[in-house]
Order: C-alpha cells, then sequence, then structure tokens
C-alpha cells in the first residue's frame, strides 16, 4: 500500500505495542472499517486469503497447507483468516517456536465457531478490536478536547466551530466508514444499506454453518434500530417482530441471532456499570443496545436524508446518542477504559460511564441541543450523590455547543466535535 495515503487510526499505537509484547495480534472488527489497511500499514508482506485470483487459489493453498501461508518477511499479515480456521493453529504454533515478537497479523471480521482450532492462541495471539472510524479519525472533530485528560477532570476552556443540525445528521448517516470520506450523504447511506443486505444473505450463514431465516433475521435487525440507545428486553424485541411476521419466534432464537450479529461485529452493546451505593437498590443487569455504526441504525429506519432526522428530533436524539458513544468507546478504549452506562430500579439513569484501570469513572450525560444542558448537568449532580464512591468527571456531550468549558456548578460541557481520545 502507499503509506503517504493512509489515513492514521486511533488503533495504530496499540497496534505497535501489542507487536512489541507479542508474537502475533489479531485486529477483529466489522467489514469495511479499515482493518486490512491499517494492517498493511504495519506489516512487511501480506497473505489475502479472500483473493478471487486463480480462482481463489490463496484459500486453496491455505487449506492444503497453512504453514506455506506464512513465509514471507515479519509482521507477515495474513487477512481473513476465519476463511480458513486452521490459520490461527498455524500461526500459534509457529509463534512457539520462536520468542521473536511482532511475526504475524491476523484480520478477521468473523468469530468462527472454532471447530479445528485447538489452541486459543492466550499469550502468544493479542486480540484487538477495531471500530468504524470517529468523528476524530475522519476529520469531522477539531480534537481540541481530550477524552484521557477530561477523566481526570482536566480541560482548557475552548470556543469551538459551529455545528450544525444537518452535519451532525450526516455524521449519523454516512457513519464511520472509510470508504465513505468525500462523498455526499445520498451517495453514502448505500452504503450500509448494502452492508446490511449481503450480511444477511451471504455472511450469516458462515458463522455456523446453518441456513437462517432471512426474514426472521430482517426482522430483528429493525427491532434492534426502533430500539438502539435503549435497554430493551428480549421479550421486547420478539414482540416487535411478532407485530409484524404473525408467526412464532421464540427468545431462544433471538438470543442465537444476537450471538451470530455480535460475531459478525454488527452490534456492540454497552454493559451496564455498577459501584457500592448508599441504598440497597439492586442494579438492572441490562445492557445498552447499539449497532457498531448508527449508519445502521439509521438505514434499517428508511433515514436516507438529513430532514428526516431533522423532522424528528426525537429519533435524532437516540441515535446522536448511539453516534457520541460510538465515539466515547474508541477514545476510551484507546487508553485502557471501558464504556459502560448505568440504570438502577429508580430509573435513575447515567448515558455512560468511561471506567478506568484504575477503577476511578466519570459520568457523561449525551444532550443534542444546548437547551438541555442545564437539566442534563442537574441530573447528573443529583445521581453522583447515590453514590459512595463519587464520579471523578460530570461532563455533558452535546451536539450544540460551540464552547468546551466547566460550569460553575463543576458540571464539563464539551461538544462531541471537539473530542478526541
Amino acid at each position: 500500500m502507499n503509506n503517504n495515503s493512509y489515513r492514521p487510526r486511533i488503533i495504530d499505537s496499540a497496534v505497535e505495542q501489542h507487536l512489541r509484547a507479542f508474537g502475533a495480534i489479531c485486529i477483529e472488527g466489522p467489514k469495511w472499517c479499515g482493518k486490512t489497511w491499517t494492517a498493511q500499514k504495519h506489516s512487511q508482506s501480506t497473505f489475502l486469503v479472500g483473493n478471487p485470483a486463480g480462482n481463489f487459489q490463496n484459500r486453496q493453498l491455505a487449506q492444503i497447507d497453512p504453514s506455506l501461508v506464512l513465509q514471507g518477511e515479519q509482521p507477515r499479515l495474513i487477512d481473513e483468516w476465519q476463511e480458513v480456521p486452521s490459520l490461527w493453529d498455524a500461526v500459534r504454533f509457529t509463534v512457539d517456536q520462536s520468542t521473536s515478537k511482532g511475526q504475524f497479523i491476523l484480520t478477521g471480521s468473523a468469530s468462527p465457531v472454532h471447530k479445528g482450532v485447538m489452541h486459543t492462541g492466550t499469550g502468544r495471539i493479542a486480540r484487538l478490536r477495531m471500530m468504524p472510524m470517529s468523528l476524530f479519525e475522519s476529520g469531522d472533530s477539531s480534537g481540541e478536547v481530550s477524552l484521557k485528560d477530561l477523566c481526570t477532570g482536566i480541560l482548557k476552556p475552548t470556543m469551538t466551530k459551529e455545528v450544525s443540525l444537518q452535519s451532525l445528521a450526516s455524521f449519523i448517516l454516512k457513519g464511520g466508514w472509510p470508504g465513505n470520506l468525500g462523498l455526499s450523504t445520498e451517495d453514502a447511506v448505500k452504503i450500509p444499506a448494502q452492508y446490511l443486505n449481503n450480511m444477511v444473505a451471504e455472511d450469516v450463514s458462515k458463522v455456523d454453518g446453518k441456513e437462517h431465516d432471512e426474514t426472521k433475521l430482517q426482522l430483528l435487525l429493525r427491532s434492534l434500530a426502533r430500539n438502539e440507545s435503549t435497554t430493551a428486553t428480549r421479550t421486547r424485541l420478539r414482540s416487535d417482530m411478532q407485530g409484524v411476521e404473525q408467526s412464532t419466534i421464540d427468545e431462544d432464537t433471538i438470543t442465537d441471532y444476537l450471538n451470530i450479529f455480535s460475531r459478525l461485529f454488527i452490534i456492540e452493546n454497552q454493559k451496564p456499570f455498577a459501584t457500592a451505593i448508599r441504598s440497597s437498590l439492586r442494579i438492572k443487569q441490562a445492557e445498552k443496545h447499539h449497532f457498531v455504526d448508527p449508519s445502521f441504525a439509521s438505514s434499517l429506519l428508511g433515514i436516507t436524508n438529513e430532514g428526516y432526522l431533522i423532522n424528528d428530533l426525537q429519533t435524532f436524539g437516540f441515535l446522536f446518542e448511539a453516534l457520541c458513544e460510538r465515539d466515547l468507546r474508541i477514545y476510551a478504549q484507546s487508553f485502557g477504559a471501558n464504556l459502560l452506562h448505568y440504570q438502577d430500579y429508580n430509573n435513575d439513569e447515567i448515558d455512560a460511564v468511561v471506567e478506568s484501570a484504575n477503577g476511578s469513572w466519570s459520568a457523561f450525560e449525551i444532550k443534542l441541543g444546548a437547551n438541555q444542558i442545564d437539566e442534563a448537568a442537574a441530573k447528573l449532580l443529583s445521581i453522583n450523590q447515590k453514590f459512595e464512591r463519587p464520579a471523578t468527571t460530570l461532563c455533558v456531550i452535546c451536539g450544540l455547543s460551540n464552547a468546551a468549558y466547566r460550569r460553575p456548578d463543576g458540571v464539563f460541557v464539551v461538544p462531541i466535535t471537539a473530542l478526541k481520545p
């Protein structure tokens, strides 16, 4: 590849670090998010398992003798290794024979059933999760505010650029797909729509080798889109599906389908946060539903231009929350933190919680409009009093604000278009 055309990704530093520490790494994530480009940036030779040249000669070679595939200058990239699962063991075995670090980079857009894979690779092969591009990576965030600094209470007040509702809607519809850079929104919305259609028609059956009801898969995807950024139960998802298709759909089938979507990196749910609180309230152990990119939800809801969202601010709000939480996850992962959410049986909620490796945590409310900041700040201050170990930082992430600052009550306000890792 031409390194001069490579657009830097946040995961780059993690790739370099893990290549120094492990014999091999595996970069996993959805198709079209840039895994191969990033892996080629850090490799010295490449083997593309899915290359159709010579009647898919590469795949046949990998199946006949995986060890031949591994011969080449290191780090050697093995792209889409899951097409021939035995390659995992071949890499693991080769790494075992040498103390050298950074020998191989594997990439994969699905987690296959590990039939025939003898060893997990623990201690030999490090797994790195890659997401679509954040606003900072695509150049749509100025990066004037660091999330890492913010989580330690550091923020230099600054004026930021004005952002319109139309721009925010466009960010959601286009998504974080590198192939959409430079495209109009009208053209860019074709990519997530085609992605999902191909996934249902072709990729699902490859995960477990079984045939699945495409109609039910599509219904579940649409139900997930309607419940984006919520903690809807499987019962709720099932009810949605049966409301459209008058047939029997059991919750076990829904669970199986959700597992498939997860293994295809289509969904990326937000796990619940819990810490000691003064009351005896139990924490709702429910995950918040998210697609890996908000463009999937908007496509499934039939939203094809910015006007649709602007005329439905409630839906806009849910999808804007999904956009922000996608970026917060990417930024948090870069410094070893996790993105969670909080919800208790009193229906008190925190949209996003960033929990650092040292156990400290920060609370974030996400609001589209600047007129919602006061309410969000008051909510954060109130709920923070519940915790015996309060949040280090309280912050409102917003869309329509032209400044990053700290309010007199101590709550930070930061536009999503000013945030970086």
